[in-house]
């Protein structure tokens, strides 16, 4: 009889967590919606204290821990980029291919508008070699887009392997550099990660770099090292993908505890994964993709009060994420597509199916998936990946999760 009202209360417990997130008490996507028993999910809390700042790597240049992601429709939110810099949130993060470069048109709407306040942002976006590996007229493109004529911080686009580095982005680098157009120059990568941060620390000409880290993977000891030997050079480390989410929807016992202690604490279990990554001092900012204000003000009160994740929190955290490894795609696809006779595309699947699951937004998932190869497409439901599935060090279900996003996604 026990057992049953155990279940029952197990149940009943699970539904109200469920309920919370719905209407704002808990975790939304992308961030966090920050609750207070005597307010409702309509009212924001905005951050009372100054955005705290880091220098970036060797640059000294003074940055906010908290980076607004320019993945959702700046250009008809404007109000974004004002409450933005209200609330001391000082680096924007953009990109040629968001929005198809919608997303720079947005900002650019706002310098246009408001130039004084160019100065006071620290301002990146990012070139695709899969888009082609003509920079220079691209770059020009997007300043334009951006009205201004420099970026603070370039970024190579998403790369997946040290190599993609070349000597002659060096060169173009420091070509751009001295015309005026680029302060510094790194790269972002969200696959095979350690590798590229690893290889990255052996390059004196690389100022930055956007990364896949959250409470998962700060545990790992090869991007404990790689993250050491980053920080040791100089390179300024901005974090992406806090939240941690993976290509599956976890639902147990530990994840119920764990939002029901943080809401308790008078914040949720999304802005405990951000103070997780603050609280480790080598990384400069924080980049998160924030479409409203709710998300943006609880992210910078987040922000302000990072202390408040004690010693025990992380722990449940550490805890939560051991217990959820067969969840989460930790980006290291090289080992999971160089067993395979046919080349897939697995890592970017993973992310589509990351953006449906913990960003809840089909329409970005969709679109992503829809950019990769027709036939890479295609395949997805004929491959073996019994292979892949063997050489994954989280047990990942790569098989079934490929089948999932070619039925879903079509």
């Amino acid at each position: 009889m026990s057992s049953h009202n155990d279940k029952n209360s197990r149940t009943s417990r699970r539904d109200f967590f469920k309920k919370a997130a719905a209407i704002g008490l808990g975790a939304t996507v992308s961030g966090s919606s920050l609750w207070r028993p005597q307010e409702t999910s309509a009212q924001i809390t905005i951050p009372k204290e100054p955005m705290p700042r880091r220098p970036f790597g060797r640059s000294g240049i003074m940055v906010s821990t908290l980076s607004l992601g320019g993945m959702f429709d700046i250009l008809n939110n404007q109000l974004m980029l004002g409450k933005a810099l209200d609330w001391g949130i000082n680096y924007w993060d953009t990109a040629e291919g968001y929005g198809q470069g919608r997303s720079e048109e947005g900002i650019g709407r706002w310098f246009a508008r408001n130039p004084q306040t160019r100065k006071q942002v620290f301002l990146v976006t990012k070139l695709s070699t899969r888009r082609g590996g003509e920079f220079s007229s691209r770059l020009d493109e997007s300043l334009k887009r951006l009205h201004t004529d420099y970026i603070d911080l370039f970024f190579v686009h998403g790369i997946g392997d040290i190599k993609e580095m070349e000597v002659s982005l060096e060169s173009w680098g420091q070509t751009m550099k001295k015309a005026g157009k680029i302060r510094l120059f790194g790269f972002s990568t969200h696959s095979n990660m350690e590798e590229c941060l690893e290889g990255a620390a052996k390059l004196p000409w690389i100022d930055g770099i956007m990364f896949s880290y959250n409470y998962r993977l700060m545990h790992e000891p090869r991007m404990k090292a790689a993250v050491e030997a980053c920080y040791k050079a100089g390179i300024g480390l901005t974090a992406m993908k806090t939240q941690g989410g993976g290509p599956v929807k976890s639902d147990n016992e530990s994840e119920i505890e764990m939002a029901g202690r943080f809401m308790q604490k008078g914040f949720s279990d999304s802005q405990a994964k951000l103070m997780a990554v603050w609280q480790d001092k080598r990384i400069a900012c924080i980049c998160s993709q924030m479409p409203n204000l709710t998300i943006m003000a609880a992210n910078a009160v987040a922000a302000v009060e990072q202390t408040r994740l004690s010693k025990s929190d992380r722990v449940l955290l550490a805890r939560y994420a051991e217990e959820t490894r067969a969840d989460y795609c930790a980006g290291c696809e090289r080992l999971c597509t160089e067993v395979l006779a046919e080349r897939m595309p697995i890592g970017d699947v993973m992310r589509c199916l990351m953006y449906f699951h913990s960003y809840q937004d089909l329409g970005l998932a969709r679109s992503t998936f829809q950019a990769l190869p027709a036939q890479a497409r295609e395949l997805l439901t004929q491959v073996d990946f019994s292979e892949a599935e063997r050489s994954c060090p989280r047990n990942l279900q790569i098989g079934r999760l490929m089948r999932e996003a070619a039925t879903l996604f079509v």
